[in-house]
């Protein structure tokens, strides 16, 4: 059973930065998809940003420019950095992974609630406030 593990969560000034990291216990497939994802409370869990194979990234338009997501090869973690964070930011972030990559997940079943993704990490809570 492969188990995802995240870090780095915690509670910053608005403008502030964070690193999330992700810890894979067991690399399966050397193609896969690896996503960030976050639910802030009361809201549906929502897509952050994703990495196809280590190779194509692709981030929501609402942290385009400010998160990159990263993974230097398939037995390193994933990684979330996060620039310029905003209030609205705060959730719960969660790696998950998909022994798929991520084009076929995305023509067949990524949407809510487990966007077709296998494995799923407990999450770990960000906080902007000021």
């Amino acid at each position: 059973q492969v188990q995802l593990m995240e870090s780095g969560g915690g509670s910053v000034q608005p403008g502030g930065s964070l690193r999330l990291s992700c810890t894979v216990s067991r690399v399966t497939y050397q193609t896969d998809c690896m996503a960030w994802f976050r639910q802030a409370p009361g809201k549906e869990r929502e897509w952050v940003a994703r990495i196809d194979s280590g190779e194509e990234t692709k981030y929501a338009d609402s942290v385009k420019g400010r998160f990159t997501i990263s993974q230097d090869n398939a037995k390193d973690p994933l990684l979330l950095q996060m620039n310029n964070l905003k209030p609205e930011n705060t959730a719960i972030y969660y790696c998950a992974k998909s022994e798929r990559r991520c084009k076929e997940v995305l023509s067949t079943d990524f949407h809510p609630p487990a966007y077709g993704m296998d494995y799923w990490g407990k999450g770990t809570q960000v906080t902007i406030s000021s």
